[in-house]
């Protein structure tokens, strides 16, 4: 069949799974497959339905590696692996998507219940609607396609759906790379990032550092400053110094990333005080880096620490830090590699695009399979609504993905 065909079939196949894909999609938002580490239940539901789905659409082969956790009451974090067999089985073609998701946030900015989905004006609203369960679904439907038309892709085809991908896969891909056998030839997608175009193939990150500082004064009556340490008015001025200092100091341009700078922003402010007339003794400020991958983020972090003995010193508290996640970018997957060629045709042939490379600053588990010495790229059609209140995706970027993959699976050499 020649690709104008076969792109043909694809489509026509892809249309005819549009019901299944939004029914798919409904049933993944469904599950509250919150992070443990950020309150919720974790994946082991979702797990359990996902290898259903797998096991009826008649897949070869269904691994599952349990990485023990004893935050959940199970006790192990599920990831599974399943298998199509290809024409070749020397390297197998695996797209990876994850199944834990972000905490809702405040309710009251959702326009309905974020684990009860709605489907209205083209988009399936819901908590993990987009992330990742667009690409989730988008990978099966592809597969759906292949077996719907009989096409057996080159290679094999693997789906890889992991834990933890949300709080820095340490129960996810971190775990499975050191407990399930890969091929050495093996490649990636990793669908978790993209744009609305859906043109960008990104091929690297930067390293992330998300930074803990702990403020130790002395507390006392709001009334009475005079017998306290303010740790709250020195942890703002601490950290307004450090945010002023890395954004002044770290402020080269690559123009490979989106953004094309570090990024440093303080988020997370943990509860001091209950009251409002008590000065607190205790304040912690949580920072989120991204930072361009020629930059030593343990410089950064010295340095940080050499900030805030100049405030120690000024006001006789006790300021320490701790990294909550650090992530050194590895090595690009290389723009001339099989993958990103083979990959960058697809997108050219079904969609009539021009792929441009690109870096980002969001983690995804592409770095660390880059770090184990894997190629891997990250690629999907998306409207950048994670993390959201009323997190959504589309049904017609979701259809146009799936084809994509098929015919990426169908055609290569």
């Amino acid at each position: 069949m020649d690709e104008k065909k076969l792109l043909e079939s694809i489509t026509t196949a892809a249309k005819e799974l549009e019901n299944e894909l939004i029914e798919l999609s409904k049933k993944f938002i469904s599950f509250n497959s919150v992070n443990p580490k950020t309150g919720g239940p974790g994946e082991l539901e979702v797990a359990k339905w996902l290898k259903k789905v797998c096991e009826e659409m008649g897949v070869d082969q269904i691994d599952e590696v349990n990485a023990p956790d004893n935050q959940v009451p199970y006790g192990f974090r599920p990831n599974i692996l399943a298998t199509i067999k290809g024409e070749n089985s020397t390297k197998k073609i695996w797209f990876m998507t994850h199944m834990d998701k972000v905490p809702a946030g405040e309710l009251t900015l959702w326009e309905n219940d974020p684990f009860t989905p709605i489907v209205k004006n083209g988009k399936i609203y819901g908590r993990g609607s987009e992330d990742n369960g667009a690409s989730l679904v988008s990978s099966i439907i592809a597969a759906k396609i292949l077996k719907k038309l009989n096409i057996k892709p080159k290679y094999d085809l693997g789906l890889m759906f992991v834990a933890d991908e949300e709080t820095g896969s340490e129960f996810g891909i971190s775990y499975v790379l050191e407990n399930f056998n890969f091929g050495k030839d093996d490649w990636f997608i990793v669908p978790d990032a993209g744009n609305p175009n859906g043109n960008e193939i990104e091929i690297a990150e930067k390293s992330i550092m998300w930074v803990k500082m702990i403020t130790k004064g002395k507390q006392a009556h709001a009334s009475m400053p005079h017998l306290a340490k303010n740790a709250h008015r020195v942890a703002m001025e601490c950290a307004i110094a450090i945010d002023s200092y890395i954004h002044t100091k770290y402020n080269d341009i690559d123009n490979l990333f989106v953004p094309n700078i570090s990024t440093f922003e303080p988020t997370k402010k943990e509860l001091n005080v209950e009251n409002v007339n008590t000065i607190p003794a205790l304040d912690i400020i949580c920072f989120d880096g991204r930072i361009l991958p020629h930059y030593d983020i343990d410089r950064i972090f010295d340095e940080m620490k050499q900030i805030a003995k100049i405030y120690e010193e000024k006001y006789g508290v006790e300021i320490s830090f701790e990294f909550l996640q650090k992530n050194i970018a590895p090595k690009p997957t290389s723009a001339n590699h099989p993958l990103v060629i083979n990959f960058s045709k697809a997108i050219e042939k079904t969609r009539g695009l021009q792929p441009k490379f690109v870096g980002i600053g969001g983690g995804t588990c592409a770095a660390i399979l880059r770090k184990a010495g894997y190629p891997a790229i990250v690629w999907a059609t998306i409207e950048e609504t994670a993390h959201q209140p009323n997190e959504n995706c589309t049904i017609e970027f979701m259809l146009k993905d799936a084809i994509t993959y098929a015919f990426f699976l169908s055609t290569l050499e």
